[in-house]
């Protein structure tokens, strides 16, 4: 599904720190990994979710189960990036995301990355993968389809 197609997305900033950026004064590409990891977590709690929490007597969270990004120009020191997140897919135990990156929002994203997440349980410090909550599917869903819950 392309950007132009989503009728909703979230949208954090946030501003570049000295200690981001490499020797050429260029954020680390290894930050772009957890500004999409920072911006799903807002956006999960801006539907009132926190990434780890427990629920229904049972304690769960959302592991990374691929990720990737791609690089088009470089953000600096003091920077402020624009992050929309996107979902591209709701499955039973996981949500594929969709992030870009931007320093103007007339220009083209300078980066734009995916993450897949999968809803697991921690128990007895054994960890599984479970079926999304219903009450917490049914928020991704309405963001999914373009509404704000």
């Amino acid at each position: 599904m392309s950007e132009e197609s989503k009728s909703y997305c979230f949208e954090y900033q946030r501003r570049v720190e000295f200690h981001e950026t490499d020797l050429a004064g260029l954020v680390h590409f290894s930050n772009f990994y957890r500004y999409m990891e920072t911006a799903e977590h807002e956006f999960m709690r801006s539907l009132g979710h926190p990434v780890h929490r427990q629920m229904n007597e049972i304690e769960i969270g959302w592991p990374r189960v691929s990720a990737s990004c791609e690089f088009r120009k470089p953000a600096r020191n003091d920077d402020v990036l624009i992050i929309r997140v996107s979902i591209d897919e709701i499955r039973t135990k996981s949500v594929r995301y969709s992030f870009r990156f931007y320093l103007d929002l007339e220009e083209a994203p300078i980066a734009t990355g995916k993450v897949a997440v999968v809803c697991v349980r921690f128990e007895n410090g054994a960890i599984s993968a479970v079926p999304i909550p219903d009450k917490i599917r049914a928020d991704l869903e309405f963001a999914l389809a373009g509404s704000k819950p």
